[in-house]
């Protein structure tokens, strides 16, 4: 296998400077033409209005998608990412055994075969058996077989880290034949299938894993680099600058890539990626908070795409830092926080209330649930009843530097409970690093989003509430309550439809009720792109992981 050369940390320059530099170059090039290809670093080929060639071993402009990113991956490996910031990397990358198929141009949300070709389940649904497409290759030739597979999930589940989640521990994997393999359930799995299309269930290629010892299972490789079967493959990596993806030539899909090349820019200056999106240094610009992609509604080479999502923004409470152990206390906070404010103000009305912890127009979704409301004087009265230190209640409240208008939601939240005699101190941190501590469970309030891999309420409800998953699996509340853990455990193997989405919607009040966490809004998707790219499919589960095999650039005009 030939690897992707190695990231090599760099002392980004300031974040200003080098979004004006970016700026330059690419209005330089567009203005200059064709004669300006290959001059700045930043766009290696460039953008050009131009349909001339491009010079010999440079890319085609016309077949380079630039996109425009906050921030870094955290880590490119499948069995590890819980971030939807890695997955815009990973899913093109990978094949899985299933995936979600797309009809008349849309996701169809209904599961078929990616690497398999045929699959069957027993009666009882505790054994599953998968015929293998044949002429299936990683991207250094190598065959996907059925002992790949199987080493992908033995390794899924020892490391056991939140991607493992959707599948059951006791779970077996054999390699039948060198293109059937088998899984063995202790129990039904109603989710099964819908599990295999995940970030967790990607094919790994064993011969990456053989590189190191039996301990780090490849994970050294692996964080930095990708080793799968998908359309794509990762050929550079530079931290603070730019990811670069080009087709993988062993590819055995149906649809071949067009493009030959995807440049992942890291931008974090959210007024600067609008521009060198009008200016064509970017085709796709992803995270631009209201105010900037309201500007971009009247400019002729761009087009605003908005569509219903799942993406929610929520605080994260600590349930193991005093009083917020305590229901009443992080009730009275839920009381207090002005929802319709955050979404009319900060979210342009691009967003709604959350009415419990799935989204609405997810299966599972509770209408009836009860939603949380500004109301001073209940949260005032459950403060009343505790029996607390006098003075001022101090919390820290934990944002990213990643997210679109989060330090703006903190400021609301800060604003909110002032009232209460709660005074919150802002921190903003990178995101990787907030990540960790909330991960350890050091922090108060956190300021996060979450996106579903699949169209599954347990996806979200087990992570989030399973007192087996606290910390970096998911549940970072730290939240434990017994009923809520048999609940979870019924939904998860029952085989009766009716009777699993009945423990949900008892789950989803219990959480509500116990107010694991604040629940703030559910966003609509919006996004800048320039009218020349074409063949996007919008996934409202994986909002900017892109459908690169099927995508390709008209012309610019």
């Amino acid at each position: 296998m030939t690897p992707a050369p190695a990231s090599t940390p760099c002392q980004a320059p300031p974040r200003r400077g080098r979004v004006l530099r970016l700026l330059d170059a690419g209005l330089g090039l567009l203005l200059a033409g064709p004669a300006a290809y290959g001059q700045p670093a930043y766009l290696d080929a460039g953008v050009s209005l131009s349909a001339e060639a491009s010079p010999p071993g440079q890319p085609d402009p016309r077949h380079t998608l630039h996109i425009g990113r906050r921030t870094d991956p955290e880590t490119l490996d499948p069995a590890l990412s819980s971030d939807p910031e890695d997955w815009g990397v990973i899913y093109p990358c990978y094949q899985h055994l299933m995936r979600y198929g797309r009809e008349h141009g849309k996701l169809s949300g209904r599961l078929e075969g990616d690497l398999a070709e045929h699959w069957a389940g027993s009666a009882e649904g505790t054994v599953w058996t998968f015929q293998l497409r044949p002429g299936q290759a990683f991207d250094d030739g190598s065959p996907v077989d059925a002992a790949a597979v199987q080493r992908t999930f033995e390794r899924l589940l020892r490391l056991h880290r939140e991607p493992s989640l959707p599948f059951p521990r006791e779970m077996r994997v054999e390699a039948v034949a060198p293109l059937v393999v088998r899984f063995v359930l202790a129990k039904p799995w109603p989710a099964f299938l819908e599990a295999l299309a995940g970030n967790g269930a990607g094919i790994i290629n064993p011969r990456v894993l053989a590189r190191d010892p039996p301990g780090p299972e490849g994970r050294s490789f692996l964080d930095n680099h990708s080793a799968g079967s998908g359309a794509f493959r990762l050929v550079t990596w530079e931290r603070g600058r730019a990811l670069v993806l080009k087709p993988n030539p062993h590819y055995g899909g149906a649809v071949k890539p067009v493009l030959q090349e995807v440049r992942m820019e890291i931008v974090h200056d959210v007024r600067g990626m609008r521009l060198l999106l009008e200016s064509g240094a970017l085709d796709i610009a992803e995270g631009l908070p209201a105010r900037e992609v309201e500007l971009l509604g009247h400019k002729p080479l761009l087009t605003m795409l908005e569509a219903p999502s799942f993406k929610v923004t929520y605080l994260c409470l600590n349930h193991r830092r005093s009083p917020l152990d305590q229901v009443a206390v992080r009730q009275a906070l839920s009381w207090a926080v002005d929802y319709t404010g955050i979404v009319r103000n900060l979210e342009g009305g691009h967003a709604h209330q959350m009415r419990g912890i799935i989204p609405e127009g997810m299966v599972g979704h509770d209408p009836e649930v009860q939603q949380y409301g500004t109301d001073l004087e209940q949260a005032r009265g459950l403060l009343a009843t505790l029996h607390r230190p006098a003075g001022l209640l101090h919390l820290d409240l934990l944002y990213s530097d990643q997210e679109p208008d989060a330090e703006a939601i903190a400021g609301s939240v800060m604003t909110s409970l002032a009232p209460l005699g709660v005074v919150v101190h802002l921190v903003e941190m990178a995101h990787a690093s907030m990540r960790a501590r909330v991960d350890r469970g050091d922090y108060e309030l956190a300021l996060s989003t979450w996106v579903p891999e699949r169209a599954d309420p347990g996806d979200i409800l087990d992570a989030w509430l399973d007192s087996r998953n606290q910390g970096r699996m998911g549940n970072r509340a730290f939240y434990a309550n017994v009923d809520m853990d048999r609940l979870l455990w019924e939904a998860s193997t029952s085989s009766n439809p009716a009777e699993r989405l009945d423990r949900y919607r008892q789950a989803q009040r219990l959480a509500v009720r116990d107010a694991v966490y604040i629940y703030l809004f559910q966003s609509r998707f919006r996004i800048g792109m320039r009218k020349a790219v074409q063949g996007f499919v919008f996934n409202p589960m994986l909002e900017t992981t892109y459908n690169l095999e099927e995508m390709h650039k008209a012309a610019d005009h």
